[in-house]
């Protein structure tokens, strides 16, 4: 019996070699040898068919989990719906790759991870290996592609410690981790501007050590104040608040704030001191003392020391304001305590007219007398004896120059009646005085009437070659308001007294002159009356 038993059992493993040997394609690879014989085919197979993916994937169920989570190569839209076996088969013998393909044809882009910048250009292995894999059912897995994760600090060591974000791509590119292509600083609560820009990044984010490890760093870097970073050469005198005075721009270029207040200085900027660039007054430094309190400490002495008295220079703020030099505090009443007080037409004189003849402004040694200023026109006309020493003011008042009060009684010619209301210039100004000189024939002048009238009777009353006006007429009116008739050779009685004066003195024509005749010889009767 024992030996019936023994015969049936080697011949059905010769039956089943025979049966395998007639079935398999060939060996099974290394990968799959413990699925080798004839009774393990439908662990792969469907009974009767092909390589089903459900039995796949029901083995690598690694696999299969990432394509049902549509992650990595297998999910994608290429090869999703792609028989396993179509790229996997296998009896190709023990030493045949399974997995197997042209990695520079490779379209990485098909895993949810396209190769980018220097990504692109290094060996599959440098990432691929089991030290990186990031998926917990991949991670005992040697030789594999899969299971890598798609962050960068599933791959790089976070050089930042945790303190900043993980999103590398913030600021870095796939070019190169130096320099942070990808970083702005105007994304950041300190944006950079001014001088800033030009700043090497090490000389704020110094390096350290932390965890043992070198560490520079980016976070936690107090900013809300410039003495954060600056020295206060200041010594915290103006506040801590920079840039009322200063900007990004430069720190030498002092620029106007509203709000910085120069009191605290112990200097209360003013007028045009509140336009003046600080520079101009603070050269050298900021912090060293500037003389002020005379103007002359930064202004020059524009008049030269001019009113300097017993060695002392008055200061520019006696005349002047902060308002500007233009204008001044020197009044009317100051000046009149002077040598040379103000009077009449003086108080309408422009400054300019009497102190700035030249080019410059000149208050001292410019005279006191009316031939300082004024020229004197009566130099050779009049004589000197009515102005001793050309003092002007012996006839002329400073409330107007035409006005005057000149004694004219002190000449030969007393002013009586008429001529006193007349204009100094109607006798002593002749119509060819084009040069303008008052009186130039003041010394010549005659003191008969016709010297400055016309003889309207052609000499008719002339007597020894005179003519003496005033034996009919009078100084206050040029009418006739006394001549009496019964004083000339020819009395008027009776009838004679109601004639008109036209009647008998008629006019008459010498010369192509024509004037009334009043000297005649017609004294008899039968002269007029036929």
């Amino acid at each position: 019996m024992r030996q019936k038993f023994l015969h049936i059992t080697v011949f059905l493993v010769l039956a089943a070699i025979t049966a395998e040997s007639q079935i398999s394609p060939g060996d099974l690879s290394k990968a799959h040898i413990d699925l080798e014989g004839i009774l393990n085919c439908t662990e792969c197979h469907i009974l009767g068919g092909e390589v089903s993916n459900e039995k796949c994937l029901g083995c690598h169920k690694e696999l299969k989990s990432r394509i049902d989570n549509k992650k990595g190569y297998h999910a994608s839209s290429e090869v999703n719906n792609k028989d396993c076996a179509t790229c996997h088969n296998d009896h190709h013998g023990r030493n045949f790759e399974m997995i197997r393909f042209n990695e520079a044809d490779f379209k990485h882009q098909l895993t949810g991870y396209e190769l980018k910048g220097a990504h692109n250009r290094i060996d599959c292995r440098e990432c691929h290996t089991t030290d990186l894999i990031a998926d917990n059912d991949l991670k005992n897995k040697k030789n594999t592609f899969l299971g890598l994760g798609n962050e960068c600090l599933s791959c790089h060591n976070d050089t930042h410690q945790n303190t900043l974000s993980q999103d590398c791509a913030k600021c870095h590119d796939n070019e190169a981790f130096s320099p942070a292509s990808n970083f702005s600083h105007d994304n950041t609560d300190f944006i950079l501007v001014g001088k800033h820009r030009n700043v090497e990044c090490i000389e704020c984010h110094q390096m350290e050590v932390r965890n043992k490890k070198e560490f520079q760093r980016f976070t936690d870097i107090p900013f809300q104040n410039c003495t954060a970073c600056h020295q206060d050469v200041h010594d915290n005198k103006f506040g801590n608040n920079c840039t009322e005075c200063h900007s990004e721009a430069s720190f030498t270029t002092v620029v106007a704030s509203k709000n910085f207040n120069h009191n605290m200085t112990g200097f209360k900027l003013l007028g045009k001191h509140q336009s003046v660039d600080c520079r101009q007054c603070h050269i050298a430094s900021f912090t060293n003392p500037i003389p002020h309190n005379r103007c002359a400490s930064c202004h020059n002495d524009y008049h030269e020391r001019e009113f300097v008295r017993n060695q002392v220079n008055p200061d520019c703020a006696s005349c002047h304001t902060v308002n500007g030099f233009s204008g001044s505090l020197y009044t009317l009443e100051k000046h009149n305590e002077g040598k040379f007080p103000l009077e009449g037409g003086h108080l309408a004189t422009p400054c300019i007219s009497c102190h700035r003849q030249e080019i410059k402004w000149r208050f001292n040694g410019i005279g006191e007398r009316c031939v300082d200023c004024h020229e004197n026109v009566h130099v050779g006309y009049i004589d000197e004896k009515y102005y001793p020493n050309q003092s002007c003011e012996s006839c002329h008042l400073v409330s107007s120059w035409k006005e005057n009060r000149f004694a004219h009684n002190l000449t030969d010619f007393e002013l009586i009646g008429a001529h006193t209301k007349q204009d100094c210039r109607a006798c002593h100004v002749s119509d060819d005085n084009s040069d303008g000189n008052i009186f130039k024939d003041s010394q010549k002048l005659s003191l008969e009437c016709i010297g400055c009238h016309t003889d309207e009777h052609h000499r008719q009353f002339e007597r020894e070659g005179t003519t003496d006006c005033k034996e009919c007429h009078w100084f206050d009116s040029w009418e006739i308001s006394d001549f009496d008739h019964n004083n000339t050779a020819f009395k008027l009685d009776g009838e004679h007294v109601n004639v008109d004066c036209a009647a008998c003195h008629m006019k008459i024509e010498e010369q192509g002159d024509v004037f009334v005749q009043y000297k005649t010889k017609k004294l008899e009767c039968i002269d007029c009356h036929q």
